[in-house]
């Protein structure tokens, strides 16, 4: 072998080398604790979720998942903050991607980040269902029922939501649009206040989510009229959905998925997703989301989780325009 053949393989090598090294760089990753950025207090649906998740992520990734609550601003609050961070891999965000949604057309123009260009979905996890419930002293025992009590006494149907941009203020919004009715809306800080005013009978109706309402249901306090969901739920089986009751197409559900910051490496957004995936797959994971009321998806490729967030945006955002929905109504 020549010297000019042994400095060619030599070179050879060396680039071989080099282009080889950010693989082997990002194969190594995790190589210190990720951060879980749940943008709501703890205790709240998000949160719960998010605990699940990074207990398990902990286990898989061989690295601490921490959790780090950052409520405030309807999760406009912590959702900035990890569209703000750097797309390493170690920050990031367990959405509400309903409320996201939501938020980013009530919001526009006063929301710091765009949900649409510095999050990336990596799984949509699940949802949570609501339901229509209202004070037994509403002379309603059916979905029908209340549609019409509703039509027939203009002004006289209150309702609560639990925040602005919240899906139980969106469920109300579309019945109220699709039934053409004529509701006072009352807006409460969280379903917790706003449970408590309707069991007391100074607020009248709600769509609020399964788990929430659940408790009062079975305790006779409230009547649950029909689920939010296209199909009925295991958590309340004998009642009905929207779309039973003679409403097509009617669907609003309480969606959470795991983000990153926009940029963040594809061989990372790739392990995030296999692993996250495999959460939702494994029956005891399934059975620990289930108790908190949550029913988990299909595994989506980042491709299918980042549509499905689109979607979500596209749908609220002509919800919100067609019924003139304001964040401080």
């Amino acid at each position: 072998m020549t010297i000019h053949d042994k400095l060619r393989r030599l070179l050879c090598t060396a680039f071989t080398a080099a282009a080889l090294l950010p693989a082997a760089a990002l194969a190594a990753w995790p190589e210190h604790p990720i951060k879980l950025v749940v943008p709501y207090p703890p205790g709240g649906a998000t949160d719960v979720i998010g605990r699940i998740v990074a207990q398990r992520l902990s286990t898989t990734l061989g690295q601490q998942v921490i959790i780090d609550n950052r409520g405030g601003a309807g999760g406009n609050i912590g959702a900035d903050l990890v569209a703000k961070s750097k797309n390493d891999g170690y920050t990031l965000l367990m959405g509400a991607i309903t409320s996201h949604a939501t938020m980013a057309r009530l919001e526009r123009g006063k929301i710091a980040y765009d949900l649409q260009k510095d999050l990336t979905a990596i799984q949509v996890v699940g949802f949570v269902p609501l339901v229509f419930v209202v004070h037994p002293s509403v002379p309603a025992t059916s979905f029908q029922q209340l549609v019409a009590y509703a039509k027939a006494n203009p002004g006289k149907l209150t309702y609560a939501s639990s925040g602005a941009g919240a899906p139980q203020r969106m469920a109300a919004e579309l019945f109220r649009k699709q039934v053409g009715a004529d509701m006072i809306h009352v807006a409460y800080k969280g379903s917790g206040p706003a449970m408590t005013d309707l069991v007391g009978g100074q607020v009248l109706m709600m769509a609020e989510t399964v788990p929430a309402a659940l408790q009062q249901i079975k305790a006779g306090k409230l009547r649950a009229l029909a689920v939010t969901t296209p199909q009925r739920i295991s958590m309340l089986p004998d009642v009905p959905t929207v779309n039973e009751s003679g409403w097509k197409d009617f669907e609003v559900t309480s969606t959470f998925g795991v983000m990153a910051p926009a940029g963040t490496p594809a061989d990372v957004m790739a392990r995030l997703n296999l692993e996250i995936g495999k959460i939702m797959q494994d029956p005891a994971a399934k059975e620990q989301f289930l108790q908190q009321g949550v029913y988990v998806l299909p595994p989506q490729a980042p491709a299918q989780a980042a549509a499905r967030v689109q979607a979500e945006i596209a749908r609220w955002a002509r919800v919100i325009d067609e019924t003139g929905v304001k964040a401080d109504e």
